[in-house]
């Protein structure tokens, strides 16, 4: 989470200056201000950071008021309750400040409230006053109580929020401040409501289709290495030690055993490197472009995951098309919302530069991107001919937004099945495995 940091200094011309920056931790703030220090030739002589104070108020009455309040001194504190009334308090900076981002759920919250509130025609400094006394979770909280300040001050909507997109998420935080400066803030709620609804549904269908059922099958290996390994033989060897000898599969698998027993190290290693070397490489720019270009190859579940990115992206587009400055910066955003780094980089570095230098225009600009389907190009093509290229926006969305919904959950089901007849298929060969070793029988005493 980023924290306030104030510092304090003399100007070139001995004039006394200050100012705050924004940093994740002091020693990122200390590295800013020093490049600050540097360019304007200044002389830095305190940092001090924005911190939490709790403090109680001892009413004329007895009634006492509890409360807390960032600050950068305790005097600061002080000055400000005092400026309400409020002398005599206690002050006590807060010894443990754990910072968390909000809940997603939370956030969703909060817009679709806000969208609500609007449509009902509440004041947007009454809204955020209001929704903030209400929330339970005190980052947002205390986030949406600046929010409100630095509004009432004048500052810039799109600025405000930019600086809270830790809290938010950075696509939600361009879009609230973007509703500020709209002409209809209620759609634009909506909109971003919509947006982080069907951001959330496509995360819980990667989830569905891919992670779970990829870690069911690693877990499931992973309990019958551990059988075959140290449970089965325990068993098995008993009969050796006898001299009986063992039927075909109970012999092959301790067999198998042995050997996975003596190996088991280099084939761990053999498995697990690959997976640590491409999960550092997939958190690198070249490979979260590799990664999303493969999700969207994928058999069964690719062309799905394409769609849906693609669904986000002219969902986003629409949204901001007639309150963005230019398409240009429209493109911008929807590319970064789209969640796919490779369908972004294809709009940044393909079809945003044809439009800025060749003119361009939109279709078949993004069409030389390559990274989306016919369909959506066609219907795209028939909007700009028709003039109106925002409704062809939302018809693209709305129509993926079903199609997707409705194929993934039949993709999942049929993923879930086949997990489960893989399961059923490993329990039934353990259980006859084992049944085998049930039915070996000592040679009867004397028998030859």
């Amino acid at each position: 989470m980023l924290t306030e940091y104030r510092y304090k200094g003399i100007a070139k011309n001995g004039k006394a200056i200050q100012g705050i920056v924004l940093a994740k931790s002091k020693g990122k703030a200390k590295k800013m201000i020093n490049n600050l220090a540097h360019k304007h030739h200044l002389r830095i002589n305190s940092i001090t950071p924005k911190q939490l104070f709790l403090y109680r108020v001892e009413l004329p009455k007895g009634k006492k008021i509890k409360g807390r309040q960032y600050a950068f001194t305790k005097e600061e504190v002080s000055r400000a309750l005092a400026n309400i009334g409020y002398k005599n308090a206690k002050i006590e900076k807060a010894i443990i400040n754990i910072r968390t981002k909000p809940p997603y759920s939370s956030i969703l919250m909060f817009v679709n409230l806000s969208s609500f509130l609007l449509k009902e025609k509440m004041s947007y400094d009454k809204i955020l006053r209001m929704l903030a006394d209400e929330e339970s979770n005190l980052t947002l909280k205390e986030t949406l109580k600046k929010i409100e300040s630095e509004l009432k001050k004048g500052k810039e909507g799109t600025e405000v929020f930019a600086r809270y997109k830790d809290v938010f998420g950075k696509f939600p935080a361009y879009m609230l401040g973007l509703a500020t400066k709209s002409g209809n803030m209620a759609e634009v709620y909506d909109a971003t409501a919509k947006f982080m609804e069907r951001e959330s549904e496509y995360k819980k269908q990667i989830r569905q289709a891919l992670v779970s059922p990829a870690m069911t099958v690693v877990f499931m290996v992973i309990a019958v290495l551990y059988y075959i390994i140290s449970i089965f033989p325990s068993t098995a060897k008993m009969f050796l030690r006898f001299g009986i000898d063992l039927p075909v599969m109970t012999a092959t698998t301790l067999e198998l055993s042995d050997f996975f027993a003596a190996n088991w190290w280099w084939m761990f290693l053999l498995f697990i490197i690959p997976v640590i070397v491409i999960s550092i490489w997939w958190k690198t720019p070249p490979g979260e472009v590799w990664r999303d270009k493969f999700l969207i190859n994928l058999p069964i579940v690719g062309h799905l995951l394409h769609k849906s990115s693609i669904e986000i992206f002219f969902r986003v587009f629409a949204a901001i098309y007639s309150g963005a400055e230019n398409n240009i910066e429209t493109l911008n955003a929807s590319a970064e919302a789209c969640r796919n780094k490779y369908i972004e980089k294809g709009v940044k570095n393909v079809t945003i530069p044809l439009m800025l230098k060749d003119g361009m225009s939109l279709v078949p600009a993004l069409a030389e991107a390559n990274v989306f389907n016919h369909s959506t190009l066609s219907r795209l093509k028939t909007g700009t001919e028709s003039g109106n290229i925002l409704q062809s926006a939302k018809q693209i969305s709305a129509f993926y937004e079903k199609e997707t919904t409705y194929k993934m959950e039949n993709i999942i089901q049929s993923i879930q099945t086949i997990v489960g007849a893989f399961i059923a298929i490993v329990i039934t060969l353990l259980t006859v495995v084992s049944s085998e070793v049930a039915t070996i029988s000592p040679p009867t005493p004397g028998a030859m």
